[in-house]
């Protein structure tokens, strides 16, 4: 299952991180990285993007993003 597919209140744990060279870079210094619990917060009206919680602060993802973290 992907993050983008978690619904609104769920936590989950990051098992695998997709992607190649920057961009799979730029998620992992947000704080997302293998074995952290990310909490949905809230979705965005129109489906994007998404709200979490991961390490003790809100962040905003683009679903194409989320699509690419897989979780448990």
């Amino acid at each position: 299952m992907t993050l983008k597919e978690v619904g609104i209140g769920e936590t989950v744990t990051v098992s695998k991180i997709g992607g190649e060279g920057a961009l799979k870079r730029r998620i992992m210094d947000m704080g997302i990285t293998k074995g952290v619990k990310i909490t949905v917060r809230k979705v965005a009206p129109l489906g994007d993007p998404i709200e979490i919680t991961v390490r003790g602060y809100e962040l905003s993802l683009r679903k194409a993003d989320a699509a690419m973290i897989e979780v448990i």
